[in-house]
């Protein structure tokens, strides 16, 4: 399951990413989802990560969901208490409230699914003898 969750998450960051450095309503430059063009390059990366890890076995695809959740949730914490009058994390990234509700939504489904991939990785249970 974690690479299937891994590729999904890998596709939707690629078109997000892409999607940043066309002009539209929903995310770039003035857009609901407060984007630069860094911004738009991380979203590359982490989606060509995941798209790489999702075709590896479910450990690796487990372990990197885990990685970025965590990413994501400190991110959230840092946009919430730090951002700055223009709108930028740590003056380098553009981001505004929406970005940081959904770095906060994406961290826990990310390290949810990055966990739940790790337990699964595991032997099956025994089946259980007839009687």
């Amino acid at each position: 399951m974690a690479k299937t969750i891994a590729i999904i998450f890998g596709i939707v960051f690629v078109l997000v990413g892409l999607l940043g450095f066309i002009p539209n309503p929903l995310v770039g430059a003035n857009a609901l989802f407060e984007t630069d063009a860094l911004h738009n390059l991380v979203h590359l990366v982490i989606g060509l990560v995941l798209l790489y890890v999702g075709t590896k076995k479910p450990a690796a695809s487990a372990r990197w969901l885990t990685i970025f959740g965590v990413i994501y949730l400190v991110l959230a914490v840092l946009g919430f208490l730090f951002i700055s009058g223009e709108g930028l994390l740590l003056g380098i990234v553009h981001i505004n409230g929406a970005d940081n509700w959904l770095h906060l939504v994406l961290g826990v489904v990310l390290l949810a699914f990055g966990l739940k991939g790790k337990g699964s990785t595991s032997m099956p249970p025994a089946p259980m003898p007839m009687a």
